[in-house]
């Protein structure tokens, strides 16, 4: 398989103190790698790098066989990435309809007007929110502005998503919705999903391979069977010791 995404040795401190322990990952194209783990154990800090809001202290970070970091310098800026990022608190722009947050990366990019039109359109049938065009973020439910955001994120038709906790603040039976329509919308673009999560349900509904962390460090690899294996036995181990 095609490496999309190749982490190679990487660490990151904030004011001396490491969040991020000498990682090495490969993702493959195509894959929905779940990265699980506790709050403060670097997660997010993992995801930023990669889209290019910060960079490495140490090591390399490449994207599709093209080096974009090495020991803490910058050398692909991240509009020329194409990666795409939903954010925790999805960062929509309160005074921008739903139209207008979804086009509005296609305009930074210079694409044709009738181009920006033909894609929003389809990108709001596919979230089926075309009703919903000219709302503005305070007027759309939590539910709806994450699928506003999920598809300001995938119209610009990047090759690697990033999703960072997006469905933390929604309640059970809408995660479930809006996880189905995430697998839904990843397979039909075909891009690469990079999700970060601390709920292991939601891991093992979504991935094709689960990076549990721990304490900056990736402390197990593997299929969602394999994962939920450790965390059983962990959870055995920690009942013996109690």
């Amino acid at each position: 398989m095609e490496i999309i995404v190749k982490i190679e040795n990487v660490s990151k401190s904030y004011n001396k103190t490491p969040v991020i322990r000498e990682m090495s990952l490969d993702i493959e194209k195509g894959e929905r790698v779940v990265i699980l783990g506790p709050s403060g154990c670097g997660k997010t800090t993992l995801l930023r790098m990669i889209a290019g809001f910060i960079h490495p202290d140490k090591g390399r970070l490449s994207i599709n066989g093209k080096s974009v970091a090495d020991n803490g310098k910058c050398i692909i800026e991240p509009e020329s990435r194409q990666v795409g990022m939903v954010f925790q608190d999805l960062a929509l722009w309160p005074h921008m309809t739903s139209y207008k947050n979804i086009e509005f990366g296609l305009k930074m990019k210079k694409i044709s007007k009738a181009e920006i039109k033909k894609r929003t359109d389809t990108i709001f049938e596919k979230i089926q929110m075309t009703r919903f065009k000219n709302a503005y973020p305070g007027e759309l439910s939590g539910g709806q502005q994450q699928r506003v955001a999920l598809a300001r994120a995938l119209v610009t038709r990047p090759k690697i998503l990033l999703m960072d906790e997006p469905l933390s603040s929604l309640d059970t039976d809408l995660r479930q919705v809006l996880m189905r329509g995430i697998l839904r919308l990843q397979e039909e673009l075909a891009t690469t999903m990079i999700y970060v999560t601390h709920d292991r349900e939601e891991a093992f509904s979504l991935a094709t391979r689960v990076v549990v962390m721990e304490f900056g460090k990736i402390k197990k690899i593997g299929i969602v069977s394999e994962i939920k294996e450790l965390l059983l036995e962990q959870q055995i181990d920690d009942k013996k010791v109690s």
